[in-house]
C-alpha cells in the first residue's frame, strides 16, 4: 500500500471519528459541502483533455446510452427487487442510492484508479440531467412513494457544481497555464483536506443516530460495501473486451455517485435509514479505491492503453 493510500485512509477514518465525537465541529462545515464538492470537481478537471468530450461517434453515443440506462434504470430496479426479497427494510434506501446520478467527484476518483476520465465525465453530465426525471419515477412506480426534485433546482445545482469548475479550469488553462501546473503539483494534499471536510460535514449530522443505533449503522456499512462491489463488477461486466482503463471508468461511473445529494433529500422525504445508508456509503466510496486498483492491475496488466474517448 502506497503512502498516499495510507494518508487517504487516515483522513477518511480520522474525520469520521472526529465527526461522531465532536459533531459541533463538523456542523461548521454544513453550509459549505456543496462548495467542497465544486472544489473537488475543479481539481478533477485539471488534467482532463476536454477535446475528448467532443467525440460524437455513433459507437461512443451507443456506449454512453447503454451505460446511462443501466445506471439510472436497470441496476436500481434489479437491486431494489433483490433487496426487497432479502432485506426489505433496505429496499427503498438501496433504490435511492443506486438510482442517483454519477458523482461530481467521480472524475477525481477515476484518476486515482487510472481510469479514462472522459467517459466518466460524460456520465456525470448526462446522469445529472436525467436523474430529476428517472429517480422520482422509479420510487413512485416501485415503492409507491413520491419525491420531488424540482427541475430548476437541479439545473442550477448542475450548473454550479459542474460547469463553474469546468469554466474556471478552461479560463486558467488559457490565461495562466503556469498556475495550472502548480495546482496539479499540490492536487492530492488539497483533495485530502476537502475529503476530510466533507466527511466532517456529513457524519456530524448523524452523530446521535450513529451512537444510539450502532447495530443498524454496522448493517448499513455492510450493505454499502456489498453495493459498491456490485456497482464496480457491473461496470466491468458491461464492457467486455475494452481496455482496462475504460472498464474501470464504467465501474467508477456506477460506484461513485452523488450520495451526498441522497442524504439531502432522503432526510426530508424518508426515514433515517435512507440517509444513513447514503452516509455510510462514504466508506466504500473512498476505501474501495485501493482494492479496485490492485485487482484491476492483477486481472489485466496495462499492456495496451487505448486513447481516452
Amino acid at each position: 500500500m502506497a503512502l498516499n493510500d495510507i494518508l487517504l485512509f487516515s483522513v477518511i477514518f480520522g474525520s469520521f471519528g472526529l465527526a461522531v465525537a465532536a459533531p459541533e465541529l463538523g456542523s461548521i462545515f454544513h453550509p459549505y459541502l456543496l462548495y467542497c464538492m465544486m472544489t473537488m470537481l475543479f481539481l478533477s478537471f485539471l488534467k482532463i483533455d476536454f477535446s475528448a468530450l467532443l467525440d460524437t461517434s455513433r459507437a461512443m453515443f451507443l456506449r454512453l446510452a447503454a451505460l446511462t440506462a443501466v445506471k439510472l434504470v436497470v441496476l436500481p430496479v434489479a437491486l431494489y427487487w433483490a433487496t426487497l426479497a432479502v432485506l426489505p427494510d433496505y429496499a427503498v434506501p438501496v433504490l435511492l442510492l443506486s438510482g442517483i446520478s454519477t458523482g461530481v467527484v467521480a472524475p477525481f476518483i477515476a484518476t486515482l484508479v487510472s481510469a479514462h476520465i472522459a467517459p466518466v465525465l460524460r456520465m456525470v453530465v448526462v446522469t445529472s440531467v436525467l436523474v430529476p426525471f428517472s429517480l422520482p419515477c422509479l420510487v413512485k412506480v416501485l415503492a409507491g412513494a413520491e419525491i420531488s426534485i424540482p427541475l430548476d433546482t437541479m439545473i442550477r445545482l448542475l450548473a454550479m457544481v459542474i460547469f463553474f469548475p469546468l469554466v474556471a479550469v478552461l479560463f486558467i488553462r488559457r490565461l495562466f497555464p503556469g498556475l495550472l501546473d502548480k495546482l496539479q503539483s499540490i492536487q492530492f494534499p488539497i483533495s485530502l483536506v476537502f475529503f476530510g471536510v466533507i466527511n466532517l460535514g456529513v457524519f456530524s449530522k448523524y452523530s446521535e443516530f450513529l451512537l444510539k443505533y450502532p447495530g443498524r449503522v454496522l448493517a448499513c456499512v455492510g450493505v454499502a460495501y456489498a453495493l459498491s462491489v456490485v456497482y464496480y463488477a457491473a461496470g466491468f461486466l458491461l464492457t467486455p473486451g475494452r481496455a482496462r482503463a475504460e472498464r474501470l471508468a464504467a465501474g467508477v461511473s456506477f460506484a461513485v455517485m452523488n450520495n451526498v445529494l441522497v442524504i439531502v433529500f432522503a432526510s426530508e422525504f424518508f426515514g433515517p435509514l435512507s440517509p444513513t445508508l447514503a452516509a455510510m456509503y462514504m466508506f466504500p466510496f473512498f476505501t474501495m479505491i485501493v482494492p479496485v486498483r490492485i485487482l484491476a492491475n492483477r486481472a489485466e496488466p496495462e499492456a495496451h492503453r487505448e486513447p481516452e474517448a
